[in-house]
This record gives C-alpha cells, sequence and structure tokens, in this order.
C-alpha cells in the first residue's frame, strides 16, 4: 500500500503480423474452456465505457461524493483507466522502470498485480471481459492476461493496437496505429478470419528488398492527429451488426477520413469496408462514438469540431463548429444527451435533432480539464478548473446545474478520462499519473 492516500470511507464491497508471418500465440495460465461474454454493462470495461465509445454507463452515482483514496502509479497516464464489473481496476502508465500495466481493487485501493510489457502500452486502456480476462497491446502484440496479471496468450499484430474492442460474437478487435485490423479469438488469441490491412505491407514477392516498419512508426503523431498515424484511436462497434467504424489517414492524403468497415466471420473475406466519408476538415486524436440506436456515428476533430455522420452511407448529418476544446470523444448519454469532452473547454449540452444540432445548455463559467462521463441517473461526471486547483464536477446533464462539486487535490495540469464503477464509484487519473476513487 505504499504510496496510497485514504481520504473517507472505503467503497461498498462489490460481492499478426503480415501473411507471411505465422501466427504465433503464448498458452497462459488460464484454463477457460467455455465461451467468454464480452463487455458488462454495470462496469467500466473499456477506455470509453463500451463498444459504442459512449462514454456512459447503466450504472447510477450517489452524491455527495467523497475523497476515497489516491495512489500513484509511478509515470504519466494517457489513457483512462477501465474498471471490471467485480471493482479490479486496469491502468496503464510511462514508467522508467518497473511495472507499466498494472490492476487495482476499487474498495482498497490495494494493487491486486503489475507487469512490465512493452512501453508503446501506455497508448490503450486495457479492456476487460465479464470473467475479468484483459485484452492490451504493446510493441507489436495483443495480450490477453487473467485476473491474477497471468500471460493467457499473445499474439503479432504489425504496429500497437489502439485500445481493444469486443465484436458481436464475443471475438477480440484490434487495430493497430499502422492500420492493421485482426479479429482474435478471445481463448487462444487465434485469427477469427483473415488479417485486413488498410494500408498495404511490403511486399516481399515483388520487391525483395522492402522490410517492415519499426512498430511504433506514427505513434507519436496520433495524440495530435497527424497523418503519420494512420487510425489515431480505438474503433466503435456496432455489435448488432457487426459494423466497424474508425478514421483512417490514408497515405498521400491530406486528410483524413471516417471509415466504416463490416465484419461477417462466415464471410470471404470476413472484413471489408463499406464506406469512407468524405476528408475530414482536420486531424482527428480521438475515437469515434455510435449513438445508441446505433444510426448516427459522431468525430470529433482536433480543431473542437463535432460532426454526426449516418451510419447507413457516410453522409454528414451536421457540424458544430469550433470553440469546445480539444478533439476528445464526447460522453453521450442512452437518452441522447451529448456533452463534447473538455480539456480546456467550456462545458456544453447538445441535442441531435437528426440533420441539425441544438446548443441545450452551455456552462460559460466552467472550464472542462478532463472529459466527461454520464451516469444512469442522468447525471454527467468531469473535472474542472476551480480557483488554481482543479474538482470534480456533477452535474445535471438536461440543464447543465451543478449537483456536486470535490476537490481533486494536488494536480498539476489536466487529467485522463472519467471513468464509473460498478458500485457508482467515480475515477479518474491525471497527466502525472495519480489516481482519484470517489463514493457515494
Amino acid at each position: 500500500m505504499h504510496g496510497v492516500r485514504a481520504h473517507g470511507r472505503t467503497g461498498r464491497k462489490v460481492t499478426a503480423f503480415a501473411a507471411a508471418v505465422v501466427l504465433v500465440t503464448l498458452s497462459g495460465c488460464s484454463s477457460d474452456t467455455a465461451a467468454i461474454e464480452p463487455l458488462s454493462p454495470d462496469s467500466w470495461p473499456a477506455s470509453h465505457a463500451n463498444s459504442h465509445n459512449s462514454g456512459s454507463t447503466a450504472v447510477s452515482v450517489d452524491t455527495p461524493l467523497t475523497l476515497d483514496w489516491t495512489r500513484p502509479t509511478g509515470g504519466t497516464v494517457s489513457s483512462p483507466v477501465s474498471i471490471g464489473s467485480t471493482g479490479q481496476m486496469f491502468v496503464t502508465a510511462a514508467t522508467e522502470s518497473g511495472c507499466n500495466l498494472f490492476s487495482f481493487e476499487i474498495d482498497s485501493a490495494r494493487k491486486r498485480w503489475c507487469n512490465r510489457v512493452g512501453p508503446s502500452v501506455v497508448t490503450a486502456t486495457p479492456t476487460v471481459d465479464s470473467a475479468i480476462n484483459v485484452y492490451v497491446g504493446d510493441d507489436g502484440g495483443m495480450n490477453s492476461y487473467n485476473d491474477h496479471g497471468q500471460l493467457r496468450w499473445r499474439t503479432p499484430v504489425y504496429g500497437v493496437p489502439k485500445s481493444a474492442q469486443f465484436l458481436g460474437d464475443g471475438s477480440v478487435l484490434s487495430v493497430t496505429q499502422m492500420g492493421q485490423v485482426s479479429v482474435l479469438d478471445t481463448q487462444n488469441g487465434q485469427l477469427r478470419v483473415p488479417i485486413l490491412d488498410l494500408v498495404p505491407t511490403p511486399n516481399f514477392l515483388t520487391d525483395p528488398n522492402s522490410d517492415f516498419q519499426p512498430v511504433d512508426t506514427g505513434l507519436a503523431d496520433c495524440s495530435a492527429g497527424g497523418s503519420e498515424c494512420v487510425v489515431p484511436a480505438a474503433p466503435a462497434v456496432d455489435t448488432a451488426t457487426g459494423a466497424i467504424y474508425l478514421t483512417l489517414w490514408r497515405p498521400g492524403s491530406i486528410a483524413p477520413q471516417l471509415v466504416s468497415l463490416q465484419y461477417n466471420r462466415d464471410g470471404s473475406p470476413g472484413l471489408t469496408e463499406r464506406w469512407s466519408s468524405d476528408l475530414l476538415p482536420a486531424g482527428v486524436a480521438s475515437s469515434p462514438v455510435l449513438s445508441e440506436d446505433g444510426s448516427t456515428v459522431y468525430v470529433a476533430d482536433v480543431d473542437g469540431r463535432l460532426t454526426a455522420f449516418d451510419t447507413a452511407d457516410g453522409r454528414q448529418k451536421w457540424t458544430e463548429g469550433t470553440g469546445l476544446g480539444v478533439g476528445a470523444s464526447p460522453s453521450i448519454a442512452a437518452d441522447g444527451t451529448i456533452v463534447p469532452a473538455g480539456g480546456d473547454g467550456t462545458l456544453v449540452g447538445l441535442r441531435d435533432n437528426g440533420d441539425s444540432v441544438e446548443r441545450v445548455w452551455v456552462r460559460d463559467d466552467i472550464e472542462q480539464a478532463g472529459t466527461a462521463a454520464q451516469s444512469a441517473d442522468g447525471r454527467g461526471h468531469t473535472v474542472v478548473r476551480d480557483g488554481d486547483g482543479l474538482a470534480l464536477l456533477t452535474f445535471d446533464s438536461a440543464t447543465g446545474t451543478t449537483v456536486d462539486s470535490q476537490p481533486v487535490p494536488d494536480v498539476v495540469g489536466g487529467t485522463v478520462g472519467t471513468s464509473i464503477g460498478p458500485d457508482g464509484q467515480v475515477v479518474t487519473a491525471s497527466y502525472l499519473g495519480e489516481i482519484f476513487t470517489y463514493t457515494g
């Protein structure tokens, strides 16, 4: 428990590279043989909560909140914390030595396990299934660990996987920053369908002198939405239809596009491109977000625009202009309430009216310093500037009015994501690597 600071009562106890390369998997210590159910709705098992990247949950949050505990990771954090249905938390950090992949217990802050993996793991959030197996990529591979941190399997990939997603049949979707798309079996990491390379890989038959690029090529450009990063963030998935949505910067293009793929396990091929949007007006560093009914996909660009597209054909429906802060993914509640991300931006509530968008409320008195999460009780939670410091703000998603505000102590800069635990705990992490957990 070294480095842990308890601030309030403890929380409530919750009962393959290319085709020429041979796929290699490492058998881990798991003896599971039954099919594994994917994401649990009563937790925060993925970077943006679920396959839609909605940044919202079916869990309610009691207020007032109390800061329960804080804990440093020992390195900077650049991806949100994920939380399994049992309250087991997962986070990556850019540490100089020791572990860079961590698991903590949400009730006690106790470190359950930690591992040292490839340094690029810091660019992704671990994705958790209902059996608390973890899926996370690092330099040149997608890995799965069990709830004790033991390696179940590792599958080579070309690049560094962004945060993983689950498909409707329970398969794991891996997409690297170099544009390689793989669908993997959760039990053994084997390919379910042939790999799809959105950008052609070197062809050794036609050009014997060609070579693969380093696996971290373009990774540093992802956070700025630059052209060297082919796919900058985790895809969104419609598990009911098999449609996949991601942003893609094709080589030689002046701007990225929103692209939709189709997964069909029994198809030949199993992954195909459905459509590509027109060129986007600016780079994109964030994940696309699907509406609750799957009819609209939203993309936030680095200039602060939020654009809505029809998922049927990629047609642009509307664009909300600049001034919404950084181009991180918005939070979209089940009732359609849209709260764009902050990062020194104003707190705003939007309503999608089909072919137009409406600003329902604006909090000009608030400056966000993180990204919002919405809970089932019609409330949102985000970190905001509070004088010289920061505070965790709970607000009414329908009106924007403040419900609760609690200090986020001793933080320099901003925070990375907001996550909601299975008992309504609210978790955020600072860029400098401190985890903050609040309970109601």
